[in-house]
């Protein structure tokens, strides 16, 4: 190199190293000087995490590695994570269960709302070849028995030990004794696993989780944290619950059932005396559609639902007059949003190439302000969902009454789903199909 191609080398590398120590400097005053920033651009430390978490139950992170699985349980009132070692279970039996579940919801066809999920497809109906992506080879005896032995396995394996190291004792459906929350935090192949629903169905032995807590999901404990940090009440003007319905979306199977969904809720809310507007079809437009986003604290979506695998921000609701997309969503400043139920298919399920990042509705609506969501984790039948929202619906409105009786929000809407899923149960047996018909209601946030 000459004499002059080495000086302004060297000049590029000073101008860079001036850039890079002005940055240090902008972000170190930034840690020092603007509230809530204190940790800009790096991880929470623990200690912070663990002084705004919510006192009703424990947040446990559930880490899975080739080298060894285990569970960590944060709880209001400790000052360190509680460690709880999972030694029966592992990254391979993960991805085992993960993998089958999926191929047995492609089996059904249980991708999308609509009739074809309210009936058990034993045989195959169409002319599509029977093999499949990830479908798995078992035989028509094994066949009923995937989603059982699934739940089973997570319930001795993952569950189970969690619930007895943290001292959770089974509560019998005649006890008064409110149960205990609990946040689950999965990661990786067991994100998209039905934690929630882990049990013993049917037998002797029969046990499940819903006899011990009432389960939310988060995707990170700092969204949640933050939830508990600003627990601020909702504007009495904006309270009230938004309601749409779309039966007839273009080049999408009809779902009659949801204009019945939200006519029912409709009528209750009426009847409680709650804020409540209902537009169906092509009367909900998608900038009406926002703005009463806007202006109502709750919203319920009965619809069709799709994600984007690629661009998990332009996953969205599928309207009569279009698509309401996520980045839309989230855009929007939604200061007094509080409860989203999305009776939707595929509101849930996240990503399968990246179950790590889970980017999906649900959790989109919370990204948006949204503190709790009800959602999906695969297709609703719409035989039943009417039911199970107006159960949901019907158990807040009560809890309203007994309270000051002043506008209408979600804080007690995890309980409010445990109570419609139970009413379901009590309707069904515990058959495999059954199973599919309650087990992908969930619910997220604070």
């Amino acid at each position: 190199m000459s004499i002059s191609e080495k000086i302004s080398l060297e000049d590029e590398a000073r101008v860079h190293l001036e850039l890079a120590n002005e940055w240090e400097e902008l972000v170190s005053t930034v840690r020092r000087t603007v509230p809530g920033f204190e940790n800009f651009l790096q991880p929470s430390p623990c200690s912070t995490l663990l002084q705004h978490l919510p006192g009703s139950g424990p947040i446990v992170i559930i880490n899975v590695h080739e080298d060894r699985c285990d569970a960590i349980a944060l709880l209001a009132g400790l000052d360190e994570p509680f460690h709880i070692p999972l030694l029966g279970f592992s990254q391979k039996k993960a991805v085992t269960y993960s993998n089958a579940l999926t191929a047995h919801l492609q089996l059904k066809k249980l991708r999308m709302r609509g009739v074809h999920a309210d009936t058990d497809e034993e045989e195959d109906t169409d002319n599509e070849p029977r093999e499949r992506a990830m479908q798995p080879s078992v035989n028509k005896k094994l066949r009923n028995q995937i989603v059982r032995n699934i739940l089973e396995g997570l319930w001795r394996e993952v569950v189970k030990p969690i619930l007895d190291a943290l001292g959770f004792s089974r509560l019998h459906s005649s006890s008064e004794t409110t149960l205990p929350r609990i946040w689950w935090c999965p990661t990786g192949p067991i994100s998209f696993l039905p934690l929630h629903a882990a049990g013993i169905y049917g037998g002797k032995d029969s046990d499940t989780i819903l006899n011990y807590a009432v389960s939310s999901y988060t995707p990170s404990i700092t969204l949640l944290a933050d939830r508990v940090k600003n627990n601020r009440p909702i504007d009495q003007n904006m309270s009230g619950l938004f309601l749409t319905s779309q039966p007839n979306a273009p080049g999408l199977s009809p779902i009659p059932g949801v204009t019945r969904e939200v006519r029912s809720i409709h009528k209750q809310a009426v009847e409680h005396g709650v804020r409540v507007l209902n537009l169906e079809g092509s009367d909900a437009t998608i900038d009406t559609a926002l703005q009463h986003m806007e202006e109502f604290s709750c919203i319920h979506f009965a619809c069709h639902a799709s994600q984007d695998q690629n661009e998990p921000l332009q996953s969205r609701f599928r309207f009569h007059s279009g698509s309401l997309d996520l980045s839309t969503i989230i855009r929007k400043n939604l200061k007094n949003a509080d409860l989203a139920f999305l009776s939707a298919c595929q509101t849930s399920t996240g990503q399968e190439k990246l179950s790590e990042e889970v980017v999906h509705l649900a959790a989109g609506m919370l990204a948006a302000g949204y503190r709790r969501v009800v959602a999906t984790m695969w297709a609703i039948a719409d035989k039943h969902a009417p039911d199970v929202a107006s159960d949901f619906y019907g158990y807040l409105l009560a809890r309203r009454v007994k309270g000051d009786g002043s506008g209408f929000d979600g804080s007690d809407s995890a309980y409010a789903l445990h109570h419609a899923i139970e009413q379901l149960r009590k309707r069904l047996d515990d058959s495999e199909q059954s199973l599919l018909t309650w087990i992908p209601y969930v619910h997220f946030g604070f």
